[in-house]
């Protein structure tokens, strides 16, 4: 009762704050709509109070919230500013659109997971091997966000090769581009968690006595894949959430009429009504996605759920350290060359004779569709982009902190569970797109990680014996936490928080490619792949160099990641055999 209460309570703040952007925006809604809708009338007092009076934005916060949530009881999801036509219509198409968009991509997802857990899965049935097999590579594919595969695979396969169409829906050809975009990196993920969690199930006493008693393989394959299950459900919820806000970017990419799309205009043009069902809508796939999940696991479990019967997993062997450190470092150093040599060079510079020129010495990168090279724009946008994953790392790691401490695990889970691209949506409805606002957006999700390690974190160093010793000699509060509570805690959230740099600027990548960040002509590796994909037939080393980019510094973070598991995981093998 108190875990639904807790998630009950943070859902109704998130619908609240859904509720109420009229209230929260920067700019005046009955100034929006007369521009929108009466473009020749001029803004007076009295015209717009009129307007204000009509939509029912007269009131103060809790009227408009109340008119707001009273609407929905009603199935009316309120009038569109910009058309002046009921949202719910609209809205549902969209709706369907999404569903069936995201159905595709959760097919190709699990299609994918089960081809990279395939090889592992056969040779653990016959007892042949038990090892992982799907490796550090399909981690590095998990890594790469929606919209970089999606801009990709549009460069390549729709525009260059022309074996599928680029934009619009309604055909089945139509579909394959952005199920493969989004279903691709959530398939990696998901197959990567299968195959580690797979030699475990394996090597548990029941397989090794079915396999003795001569039960056929595909038997214990079956049950192997049952026993995992439980597991992965709720990763497997985690997932769907991570395509709801993937659609955005790739609906927006691909021009479908699906709620991404829709939101992301909506949120451009100030519409805040559309906006608001959208988001709703969003928010509401990826709770149901992780309701049905949390049940389908207890499901699964049966009475093991109960009475404890069912061990953990173990986790699986990584790769080499040392083969992992040294593929980060390289790929580091490849990243630091690209930055350094493009930070010598003019991001700005416009030479309106070389546009879109090729690879040469002047420009070893080539040149955009004005004439800046590319290069200089890698070299700029790498630092700007890194410098403010750096700043919303730290303020992450002070939230993540302090929330973690006081152990606010209904508002974590809200806050992991909503993609940054749905914030960015919603924090670019109240204050209107810029740098500052991707940046707010990814802060105000990004947190949820690290304040999840550090309430478990702290709640393993609350236990342990010699916090026990030390108030029995009288320690106090403040003595215990500064001497031996945050010792414990500090270095591993630090750790925790520097690897998640790269994905930051990732998820504030994907934002600017959306056009809710920096503004142009700033270069921003995001913005760079969106204003150069018209001219992926032309000029395709001006789409592929930051796409290339950002492919680099999502394998950094993944190599380094694994590097480092990989040394804690030896370290605990280490002690356990010691002890």
């Amino acid at each position: 009762m108190k875990y639904l209460a807790g998630r009950l309570a943070a859902l109704l703040a998130v619908l609240a704050v859904i509720g109420l952007l009229p209230r929260l925006t920067r700019t005046d809604p009955a100034l929006t709509i007369l521009r929108a809708r009466y473009a020749e009338r001029p803004p007076t007092p009295e015209t717009l109070d009129a307007i204000r009076a009509d939509t029912g934005l007269d009131g103060g916060p809790l009227h408009i919230l109340g008119g707001w949530l009273g609407g929905l009881l009603h199935g009316d999801l309120g009038t569109s500013w910009v058309s002046g036509q009921p949202v719910a219509p609209d809205a549902i198409a969209a709706l369907g659109v999404s569903l069936t968009l995201m159905g595709a991509s959760l097919a190709v997802a699990l299609l994918l997971a089960a081809a990279l857990a395939a090889g592992t899965l056969r040779r653990g049935a016959t007892r042949r091997i038990v090892t992982t097999r799907a490796g550090v590579g399909a981690a590095v594919l998990a890594a790469f966000p929606e919209f970089l595969i999606a801009a990709v695979l549009a460069a390549v396969v729709a525009v260059r090769l022309d074996w599928l169409p680029a934009l619009g829906w309604g055909t089945p050809g139509q579909t394959v581009l952005p199920a493969l975009a989004m279903g691709i990196p959530a398939g990696a993920l998901l197959g990567r968690l299968l195959d580690d969690a797979l030699p475990a199930a394996f090597a548990e006493p029941w397989a090794r006595a079915a396999t003795a008693g001569g039960l056929p393989a595909t038997r214990i394959a079956r049950h192997a894949l049952r026993r995992t299950l439980p597991g992965l459900l709720p990763q497997l919820g985690l997932i769907v959430v991570g395509l709801t806000g993937g659609a955005v970017a790739v609906e927006t990419l691909y021009a479908i009429p699906g709620l991404g799309g829709t939101a992301l205009a909506a949120a451009l043009a100030q519409d805040l009504p559309v906006l608001q069902a959208c988001v709703l809508m969003l928010l509401l796939l990826g709770i149901a996605a992780g309701l049905a999940a949390r049940l389908a696991s207890r499901t699964l479990l049966g009475p093991a759920l109960h009475d404890g019967a069912l061990p953990a997993l173990l986790p699986p062997a990584l790769p080499a350290r040392r083969l992992l450190t040294a593929a980060a470092v390289v790929l580091a150093a490849l990243f630091a060359a690209v930055t350094v040599t493009g930070l010598l060079r003019d991001p700005l510079q416009i030479d309106a004779a070389a546009r879109l020129a090729g690879p040469s010495t002047a420009h070893p990168f080539g040149t955009d569709s004005l004439g800046r090279d590319i290069l200089a724009r890698l070299g700029h946008g790498a630092a700007r982009t890194v410098l403010t994953a750096v700043a919303v790392s730290a303020a992450t790691l002070l939230l993540g902190l302090a929330l973690g401490a006081v152990r606010a695990g209904a508002l974590t889970e809200t806050a992991n569970a909503l993609p940054a691209i749905l914030t960015g949506l919603v924090v670019a409805g109240v204050a209107g797109p810029g740098p500052w606002s991707a940046a707010a957006a990814v802060t105000a999700v990004a947190w949820a990680p690290i304040a999840a390690h550090t309430s478990a974190l702290y709640a393993q160093e609350r236990a342990a014996p010699h916090i026990a010793a030390a108030r029995a000699l009288g320690a106090g509060r403040a003595h215990l936490l500064r001497r031996h509570v945050l010792p414990g805690v500090l270095p591993p959230v630090v750790r925790h928080a520097v690897l998640r740099v790269p994905a930051i600027a990732l998820a504030l990548a994907s934002l600017g490619f959306l056009g809710l960040g920096a503004a142009p002509p700033s270069p921003e590796w995001g913005r760079m792949l969106s204003e150069n994909l018209p001219y992926a037939e032309r000029a395709p080393w001006a789409v592929l160099a930051p796409a290339a980019a950002l492919a680099v510094l999502g394998a950094t973070a993944v190599l380094a990641a694994a590097a480092v598991r990989g040394a804690g995981h030896r370290g605990a093998r280490g002690r356990k055999g010691a002890a």
